[in-house]
């Protein structure tokens, strides 16, 4: 074995306990070179059998089905199997690039099992220019600590054996080995701010210090030090804000938030999110929080949202809900309740049987949904008079955010020229005359919105 093959093998056998507990082993595999030398090296390691190539094709290239079949060849000639994923990507989005990334890593969390893991050939030369674009992007230490070595990624895991490579050995094992590979032309298109940081950047750092990338690499591992310290102070103030899962996202209390510094503040802000969010806020996504929901009067709704998530406020506590929840808007539709109802804004309104009082309802019964349209009014059971559902709905302490998509179920009239009757609103109450003590009618409604 030379010494170039020894610096890659070397590297896999670092994680080789990982791979050896490894069910299936996933490499992903463009055609260039990098992944190419990967799936040798890892081939050559652990046998074909136990390895499968993916390729994504992102279709955003006139050459993305030559690209497949040239994959395809040399999954053959190595006797590993290949799996291709074809992907459309929205070229209208502000970054093509991170829709075609988000598009890959949905592919990736399909595939992957229970105690699989997905290989990728990002090498030392990659987290020097990560860590650069991130460092012109004003990141923190979570962003300065570049690329992870290893996360979980669907019901499987990820891991980069290479990270700790440059690039050069991998070239220089590919022309070793004399591994063949192609070329994408985007790889070059300065317009692409990393392509500018990778061809005109960082060789003029390398002329002045040879080791930069180690360098970099270092300063990463530092950073990532101070992120986990600083996840770990979150995690001791998250525990005092009694958080709490809420009907939709979840909530703490904000007396307690209050009295924390804002570089603490900021701090929790970033770690609760990372614990329910897919994508994490950015800085002024942060600031805006503490500069503008938090001073905001009691009368007023303030929000702050980004792309994985929002924050809002509420009696007393701040709420972070999911991202994009709230884009689809609910229609007026039937209901059988035997059946539960998704909802077109993707809750579910469900009916079960209960020993006790609960709204009464007939065998095969048809019901209608509706949802606010304004001026309407109720009378809970065991109230005197009616109310509006406005005022009731702040009275029951339902979200704002919530109260144009509660469902309202009302009964079709038996009476000639009388409206369909409103008789419970979601699970908050049933309305008066609409109850039953016990027997086979009774009903306990439940409105979910675990998205």
């Amino acid at each position: 074995m030379s010494r170039l093959t020894a610096a890659v093998q070397q590297q896999l056998q670092t994680h080789s306990a990982v791979l050896d507990r490894a069910r299936q082993v996933y490499v992903g595999y463009s055609g260039g070179l990098d992944s190419h030398v990967l799936l040798h090296s890892v081939m050559a390691m652990l046998g074909a059998e136990r390895v499968t190539a993916i390729h994504i094709n992102h279709q955003l290239n006139a050459q993305a089905a030559d690209w497949a079949e040239h994959c395809a060849a040399v999954s053959q000639a190595l006797g590993v199997a290949l799996q291709v994923h074809a992907v459309d990507v929205c070229q209208q989005t502000s970054s093509t690039e991170n829709t075609a990334r988000e598009a890959r890593y949905q592919v990736f969390e399909q595939v992957l099992g229970k105690g699989d893991v997905l290989l990728l050939a990002h090498h030392q030369d990659d987290q020097a220019e990560t860590v650069l674009y991130r460092l012109l992007r004003n990141s923190g230490p979570r962003g300065l600590a570049g690329i992870p070595v290893s996360r979980t990624v669907g019901r499987g895991s990820l891991l980069r054996p290479l990270l700790q490579l440059p690039r050069a050995e991998l070239d220089r094992y590919a022309r070793e080995h004399q591994l063949s590979w192609i070329e994408d032309p985007s790889n070059i298109d300065l317009i692409h701010d990393r392509n500018y940081l990778r061809h005109q950047v960082t060789p003029a750092l390398a002329q002045r210090w040879p080791d930069f990338a180690a360098r970099i690499a270092a300063s990463a591992s530092l950073c990532q030090q101070a992120d986990e310290l600083n996840n770990d102070l979150a995690e001791i103030d998250l525990n005092t804000l009694a958080e709490k899962k809420a009907r939709l996202g979840w909530s703490i209390d904000l007396s307690g938030f209050a009295a924390f510094s804002t570089l603490r503040q900021a701090n929790v802000l970033r770690y609760w999110a990372s614990l329910h969010c897919p994508l994490p806020p950015g800085y002024h996504s942060v600031m805006a929080v503490l500069d503008s929901v938090l001073p905001a009067g009691q009368d007023r709704a303030p929000l702050v949202s980004w792309p994985g998530g929002e924050w809002r406020r509420f009696n007393g506590r701040l709420f972070l809900l999911p991202g994009g929840w709230n884009k689809q808007v609910p229609e007026a539709c039937e209901w059988q309740p035997e059946l539960p109802l998704q909802l077109t804004d993707v809750s579910t309104l469900s009916a079960a049987p209960i020993s006790g009082v609960g709204l009464k309802l007939l065998p095969d019964e048809q019901l209608l949904v509706k949802f606010r349209s304004g001026g309407e009014r109720c009378r809970p059971a065991g109230r005197v008079g009616s109310s509006s559902l406005k005022k009731l709905l702040q009275e029951y302490q339902l979200e704002p955010w919530l109260r144009d998509r509660i469902p309202l179920i009302y009964k079709h009239s038996t009476t000639g020229g009388k409206g369909a009757e409103l008789i419970a609103v979601g699970d908050l109450w049933i309305c008066q005359g609409f109850t039953v003590e016990s027997g086979d009618c009774a009903y306990s409604l439940h409105w979910d919105l675990s998205l």
